[in-house]
């Protein structure tokens, strides 16, 4: 798992760094014990303490890249509208959620990693293509999995925004575009399913609230007395399976 995970985003790292180049061929960091096929072009290239800046810089993207343009967005939104539904504070704590969040993307995107592996970093490691070629069936996988669930609507919007030419099929655009596309997409998704799941725990809270009052008990905030109500709830219709296994199903439909 770590391999089809850890190096196809290590070799797009590297294949990014490249595209900076503008076209001219750059030897690969010796950190990644290759150098790719370059078909035999000349002209200048980037130093080694150039491209090791590079790397590191685009190394210290990666977190917010893999939170960004896979399932962890959509998951991390909900299991922290699920929180705020519950009244439970911080308990799940936050790491415990990203801990969660992370498992299950790395579940969900291990197909995903592999066939990118395989397409792109994989033919260039044997120095069967030029790291263009690379990249570009490297991130097919990737724009796939984008074009799933990014709406039509946030595309329209970002092809308009960057003055891009209108693609003649899903295949044709371009990253620059699928990428914020994607994350608007998942927010909204998100936000639908948080609100869905804040439904039933209001009702709660309501009840609750409406007795108290009705009863003259003013001692105790009402949020207080219904917390466990909402716990018990959750726990005997066993949330977590049908929760977690809802947003794993959302992404295998």
């Amino acid at each position: 798992m770590r391999r089809s995970i850890v190096k196809p985003l290590a070799g797009l790292v590297w294949l990014a760094a490249a595209r900076i180049g503008h076209g001219a061929p750059v030897p690969a960091p010796s950190l990644f014990g290759i150098t790719p096929s370059n078909g035999g072009a000349q002209g200048s290239q980037l130093s080694v303490p150039m491209q090791i800046l590079i790397l590191m810089t685009l190394l210290t993207l990666l977190p917010a890249v893999v939170m960004s343009i896979t399932p962890f967005l959509r998951i991390t939104v909900v299991l922290h509208f699920l929180r705020q539904a519950l009244g439970t504070q911080t308990t799940p704590s936050n790491q415990i959620l990203v801990g969660i969040s992370l498992f299950l993307t790395v579940l969900i995107m291990s197909p995903v990693a592999t066939e990118m592996y395989h397409k792109g970093w994989e033919p260039m490691e044997k120095n069967q293509v030029t790291w263009e070629k690379a990249f570009d069936d490297g991130t097919v996988p990737l724009k796939r999995f984008l074009l799933r669930f990014a709406r039509e609507k946030d595309i329209s919007l970002f092809v308009e925004v960057t003055h891009a030419q209108p693609p003649r099929t899903p295949a044709d655009l371009d990253l620059k575009v699928l990428i914020p596309a994607y994350i608007l997409s998942e927010l909204k998704a998100g936000f639908q399913i948080g609100a869905v799941l804040f439904l039933p725990f209001m009702i709660i809270d309501l009840v609750v609230a409406s007795v108290t009052l009705s009863i003259g008990m003013i001692q105790l905030p009402p949020v207080m007395i219904s917390a466990p109500f909402k716990i018990l709830l959750f726990v005997l219709v066993d949330g977590w399976n049908l929760v977690l296994g809802s947003l794993m199903k959302s992404f295998y439909t």
